[in-house]
């Protein structure tokens, strides 16, 4: 059987990369998106921690995940 190999990665390494990496991204712009939301409408600073709270919890659980896997070395 041939091997596929992409930037001398095999597949499997290449999409956990990428994906670790794209979704560590996109968190990181959606932190900035409410950070954005919380100023342009004053929210003030409870007001911002209440939204990073609320609509961060998401995130939250994806990075909890990841660190449940590694702590009981499922993967």
């Amino acid at each position: 059987m041939i091997e596929t190999v992409v930037f001398g990665l095999s597949v499997e390494e290449f999409e956990e990369l990428c994906l670790k990496v794209l979704v560590t991204g996109l968190i990181t712009y959606m932190c900035f998106i409410i950070w954005n939301l919380a100023r342009e409408s004053k929210a003030g600073k409870t007001g911002t921690l209440w939204m990073f709270f609320g609509l961060g919890f998401g995130m939250f659980g994806f990075v909890a995940k990841e660190l449940i896997i590694k702590i009981l070395g499922i993967h």
